[in-house]
């Protein structure tokens, strides 16, 4: 490799890099947080339309005296889907959801923005979310530990990713109790194919981690059914242990499971001692799994179980 390259990598895979790639990827999660659930929604809705019928059947039924009604609907919809503005990622630009003013460049630099703005939109002065520059500070925090944790190698970058990937689905789960398929699953499949290229674990641990993962979950949600014929956890949930299964392995599922256990209870009675926790309702275990996950990619497995007292 050559040395400028090396030099560059070296400095990138540092924690103070890392850090700083990790205050703009925190930006960019800001905005995977709030779009892709409305993403998810508007797909939703467009093959609800379509189930109701199609377009052939609009035409037959519209041009009936009257029209059939769930034609109509299914019409009106659909219409409705169309005439909204298209949505991505990547556009259109951000904008301050009470004016609609574009954020500009020097409006949207991670943190600092927000502090020069005092937490407000330039042209309306409307509030802006706290939350923002604190997802931005905890991925650039989370980046730079896992540099000084893998200390400063490329698979530090890796791991970055994981992390990234844990910290989107766990917002999202946190404000929709949804965990996407679109970060689950690509994440499980990253897991995999790190560990068939040599750069995790052996392939066969990460097989069992994805076995393992989902099957225990999944065993504990139709337990639960069975017992109070009420659902305990969503399908999703299955997923992402499956996917920490693949990178972290087998071995490193119970902790994970009883350190989301512990802290997802002491969260929710903290809610509920707060009135923040109505009857009825209940705390997405997702994001708990996540936060597990990562305290124990962070800790190492060497640690973790010595904390168990395994080793």
């Amino acid at each position: 490799m050559d040395l400028e390259l090396q030099g560059a990598l070296a400095a990138l895979c540092h924690p103070l890099g890392l850090g700083l790639v990790g205050l703009c990827i925190g930006s960019f999660l800001n905005v995977v947080v709030h779009r892709l659930p409305r993403q998810m929604e508007r797909q939703w809705w467009s093959e609800v339309g379509h189930q109701l019928g199609d377009e052939d059947s609009y035409r037959q039924v519209l041009a009936a005296d009257p029209p059939a009604e769930q034609a109509t609907l299914s019409w009106r919809l659909l219409k409705a889907l169309e005439a909204l503005p298209p949505m991505g990622l990547a556009r259109p630009r951000s904008r301050c959801p009470h004016c609609s003013h574009t954020i500009r460049a020097h409006e949207n630099i991670p943190v600092l923005s927000w502090l020069l703005l005092r937490g407000r939109c330039s042209a309306c002065q409307a509030s802006i979310g706290l939350r923002y520059p604190l997802v931005e500070v905890g991925c650039g925090l989370l980046f730079a530990l896992i540099g000084w944790r893998f200390d400063a190698q490329p698979v530090a970058l890796l791991w970055c990713g994981f992390a990234a990937t844990l910290l989107a689905a766990s917002l999202i789960d946190w404000d929709t109790t949804l965990l996407p398929d679109s970060l689950t699953l690509p994440l499980l499949w990253a897991g995999l194919v790190a560990a068939a290229l040599g750069w995790n674990l052996p392939l066969e641990q990460a097989l069992w981690g994805v076995v393992i993962g989902y099957m225990s979950l999944w065993s504990v949600y139709w337990f639960f059914k069975l017992a109070t014929g009420k659902e305990g956890m969503g399908g999703g949930d299955f997923k992402l242990l499956a996917a920490l299964g693949a990178w972290l392995g087998p071995t490193m599922l119970l902790p994970v499971i009883l350190g989301a256990s512990v802290l997802g209870a002491i969260v929710g009675l903290a809610m509920k001692a707060g009135g923040a926790l109505r009857e009825g309702r209940y705390v997405p275990f997702g994001p708990f799994l996540a936060g597990a996950g990562l305290v124990v990619m962070l800790a190492g497995s060497e640690r973790v179980l010595r904390w168990m007292g395994w080793a």
